[in-house]
């Protein structure tokens, strides 16, 4: 970045009506949207917090200011982060924009100069007044603005000398400062969602991922399954023709009807394209994989096991007979507990 100090703003005091919820509050891979956005922003001087009501946030550690006029939409919040801000220019983005990143904003910085008041982030679709960097110089022209009952952010780009930085001209694509506004969009957001089910050998993960398969279902999700095998195993059968086809020499043959298909290789291939050839659903379960670095539920059964085998930091919860709470940090179900499994599941995913 360049030699000018900048301060950050995170606007979350919004009603967030079409999501029905906080959105700060929201979380992605077991991490809220507040948490996400001021620790990537922590790398600059200072970083602020606007929210409507008192006693919000304040637990982030992170100074935090409070509206002073209601319902007045985020000028509200620009307004009162650049009053507290200890410095002169100050990032301000929403608290729905999960992908946020400091790289970017350091970008936008390089590009900060006395001619301008203002350096508003643009696209070919949007100008983004909430991923913008403010000048405390701007100050009177928001007073103004408020008094006389004109709260369009647009107003402010207007009133000042704005520099518009192309996103295009830059490293980063639009998910970076996408606003996650709806539930339709934040479920989007999360899915697909990839787990396994890990276990000893015949701890009962086949029947786990059954039950878990008709939860997903019966809530409109679409469900795929991936087995890992330690072991070669036998996909088709002496004389079909795929049999016959690999027995020539075929890496691969495939065969498909008109409800059905199936693809059989031999050769070997990652996890991580088995994902990519599957990734037409919306969970996407994997049998196994108990040494992955993938959040994992683990089954632990008295007649198989005794103990916890996988990382514990990988672990979404054990559904067992015999591990106790008090020996792992992750939640514990007893094996039959599948609706306590799937709403953990959901929980851990943002799928609430």
């Amino acid at each position: 970045m360049n030699h000018i100090n900048l301060g950050a703003g995170v606007l979350a005091g919004g009603k967030s009506t079409r999501m029905g919820q906080n959105k700060a509050l929201l979380q992605l891979n077991d991490r809220r949207f507040i948490d996400r956005i001021t620790d990537e922003l922590s790398t600059f001087n200072e970083v602020l917090i606007s929210a409507a009501v008192k006693g919000t946030y304040e637990e982030l550690g992170f100074p935090v200011v409070y509206d002073e006029h209601a319902d007045i939409g985020p000028i509200e919040g620009i307004y009162q982060i650049l009053k507290e801000a200890k410095e002169e220019y100050v990032f301000i983005c929403a608290a729905d924009m999960p992908f946020i990143k400091k790289e970017l904003v350091s970008y936008m910085a390089e590009f900060i100069s006395s001619d301008y008041d203002c350096f508003c982030l643009i696209d070919e679709e949007h100008i983004h007044p909430l991923c913008a960097i403010y000048s405390k110089r701007m100050l009177g022209l928001i007073e103004e603005l408020i008094a006389k009952g004109q709260y369009r952010l647009m107003n402010i780009l207007n009133g000042v000398r704005t520099k518009y930085i192309r996103l295009e001209m830059t490293c980063f694509d639009k998910k970076t400062v996408k606003n996650i506004n709806t539930k339709d969009e934040y479920k989007r957001l999360v899915l697909p969602v990839v787990f396994c089910v890990s276990a000893v050998k015949d701890s009962g993960k086949t029947g786990l991922i059954i039950k878990l398969i008709n939860e997903f279902i019966k809530e409109g999700y679409s469900v795929g399954v991936i087995k890992h095998d330690g072991h070669d195993y036998v996909m088709d059968h002496e004389g079909t023709d795929t049999y016959r086809f690999r027995e020539a020499g075929a890496v691969c043959s495939a065969i498909f009807s008109g409800t059905q298909f199936s693809v059989n290789g031999s050769r070997t291939v990652s996890i991580e394209q088995m994902i990519e050839r599957c990734n037409d659903v919306d969970v996407l379960i994997i049998e196994g994989m108990k040494d992955s670095a993938y959040p994992k539920i683990e089954v632990v059964r008295q007649e198989i096991s005794t103990k916890s085998i996988c990382n514990p930091d990988s672990l979404i919860c054990i559904a067992t007979d015999v591990v106790s709470q008090s020996e792992v940090k992750c939640p514990v179900f007893g094996l039959d507990d599948t609706e306590g499994i799937f709403l953990c599941l959901k929980k851990f995913f943002g799928l609430e």
